[in-house]
């Protein structure tokens, strides 16, 4: 099998122990990670041969970021050294009514003075059939936003499968970009596109027509999402596939969780899953994301079965705590055939 490329900046994630409070923490868990890191750990653990591409500074910070991406089995030959410092990210754990939060220390990174013509994109995409990058790559600066650009061009005329997670952060795209420009320019080179429907409003001022996206109770209604998805293969003909997650929020410890993916002509949906007791939910859509290309890849006849992988392989990483989804395969189709009793195996 031809080998997947995805492309963003991985951080140093600090975050105080359990569900204390920044004011509280004496000290700080540490875990390396971010959106496309993850979904390369994802693939890793399915047995996808995967590459990760980022910019890493030439210091100990920027070694144990490496380091963690071999330890999962993720390619790292391609990845570029320069600059610094490693992006960081604080992370504040909610529970209950009171919602996680995190701050962002990532100004003047090593990925996000990232230029183009310092990745050899021809080279990285020689033997790959897959290329995955998110909004949050082109949200960090106008040199990511470039390289980002550079790279999907490049994938397109290769013949590569693109896929974008369009993962809108309000607390990036803080140096002067169009965003409605740059992503729409980006998106349009993609085959797969994954967002909800902020994702889809702030990027594109898409909206769902005629219905509420949530009934009382929190059930998000998969039937709300045809417009948006409409809307999406419309603004962006490559697409052959719109897929979003379906996340309702009764608190920050019980969320609710399902997909849905659109191709053209049939909605797909899935099961609701009940997530309680939430372990770590960052990384959660990442995770469905690494299931999705997974899924794809390998029932390429069946959006269903794909779509449904995606979802159960998420609905696991919200036990897990850290970024990446460290589950296998086995794991996620015990789940999907309906055995949700965590049961000791033994």
């Amino acid at each position: 099998m031809k080998k997947v490329v995805t492309f963003g900046e991985i951080m140093l994630r600090l975050a105080p122990p359990g569900f204390l409070r920044f004011s509280q923490a004496n000290s700080f868990d540490v875990v390396y990670g971010g959106g496309e890191s993850n979904v390369a750990v994802s693939l890793a653990n399915y047995g996808i041969p995967v590459d990760f591409v980022t910019r890493l500074p030439e210091n100990d910070l920027g070694q144990c970021a490496l380091m963690e991406m071999r330890k999962r089995g993720v390619n790292t030959q391609n990845i570029v050294f320069g600059g610094n410092r490693l992006g960081i990210y604080f992370l504040e754990t909610g529970a209950v009514s009171r919602g996680s939060k995190v701050v962002y220390d990532r100004a003047h990174s090593a990925m996000s003075e990232i230029e183009p013509g310092m990745i050899d994109w021809k080279t990285v995409f020689k033997d790959a059939q897959w290329f995955h990058w998110t909004g949050i790559t082109p949200a960090i600066s106008q040199g990511a936003a470039d390289a980002c650009l550079e790279a999907v061009k490049v994938a397109s005329e290769m013949g590569l499968t693109i896929s974008t997670d369009l993962n809108y952060r309000a607390k990036l795209w803080k140096y002067g970009g169009d965003r409605e420009a740059i992503m729409t320019e980006l998106t349009s080179y993609c085959d797969i596109i994954l967002g909800n429907e902020e994702d889809a409003e702030m990027h594109f001022g898409i909206k769902p027509e005629g219905i509420s996206v949530q009934t009382e109770g929190h059930h998000v209604k998969a039937e709300a999402f045809l417009s948006v998805c409409q809307q999406m293969m419309e603004k962006f003909p490559k697409a052959s596939k719109v897929i979003t997650t379906l996340r309702g929020s009764i608190s920050a410890s019980h969320n609710t969780w399902a997909g849905v993916l659109y191709d053209g002509t049939t909605l797909y949906d899935t099961r609701q899953y009940q997530i309680t007791d939430i372990v770590d939910r960052v990384g959660g859509g990442d995770s469905f994301m690494g299931g999705l290309i997974y899924g794809l890849l390998t029932y390429p006849e069946d959006d269903q079965n794909a779509l449904d992988f995606a979802v159960a392989a998420s609905c696991l990483k919200h036990t897990i705590k850290g970024d990446a989804n460290l589950v296998t395969v086995a794991e996620v189709e015990k789940l999907m055939g309906g055995d949700a009793s965590g049961r000791v195996a033994r």
